[in-house]
């Protein structure tokens, strides 16, 4: 069975100001929806260590593994793919509008900012990607897939928390949240 992953709890209402890689800074509620959506992705990918493996792999590989240019990333352990290639001016980009993120709670700039333009296109072209990661062996895990960003309204839009994760994330701090121990 694949799975899709979304933190989709009325977003509008209830989406916290921080983003997955300020773990440390969530509510406990936050940290276990966090760590509980990790651990499963995790569990259909050989559990934990491969699953950290495979985001070493991602961090030690340059130039950054989403602008490949056959939308593929592989390791011995299994591969993640995707059905457009990024390139990247968008991928930088998205690096620069990922870091105001949480201040403005929203990967949008305001409208009357100049990179607004530039940021929304971003979005526009990522949105319709989808991520598929799975194992090198199915008796490791069926895999799972996601999207880039959450959309809320026209007017807000947020990093998947999974896309953050397995790209840009620290290990330590995915480490962390898959380690996380509700209390």
């Amino acid at each position: 069975m694949v799975h899709s992953y979304k933190l989709r709890y009325n977003f509008k209402n209830q989406y916290k100001e921080l983003t997955m890689c300020d773990f440390n800074n969530l509510s406990d509620e936050d940290k276990k929806i966090y760590h509980n959506k990790l651990l499963q992705s995790a569990n259909s990918f050989g559990g934990k260590n491969f699953f950290l493996q495979l985001l070493e792999a991602i961090r030690e590989t340059k130039p950054h593994p989403l602008t490949a240019a056959n939308s593929e990333f592989s390791i011995e352990l299994g591969n993640i793919k995707w059905n457009k290639v990024i390139f990247n001016d968008k991928l930088q980009l998205l690096l620069k509008a990922r870091v105001n993120e949480s201040k403005q709670d929203n990967l949008l700039p305001d409208k009357d900012e100049k990179n607004y333009k530039k940021i929304l296109n971003v979005v526009r072209t990522l949105k319709p990607i989808v991520f598929h990661v799975k194992p090198a062996n199915k008796e490791d895990g069926s895999g799972f897939y996601f999207q880039a960003f959450d959309i809320i309204d026209e007017n807000k839009t947020k990093l998947n928390p999974l896309f953050d994760a397995i790209f840009f994330c620290s290990v330590e701090t995915v480490k962390k949240a898959l380690n996380y121990e509700p209390k």
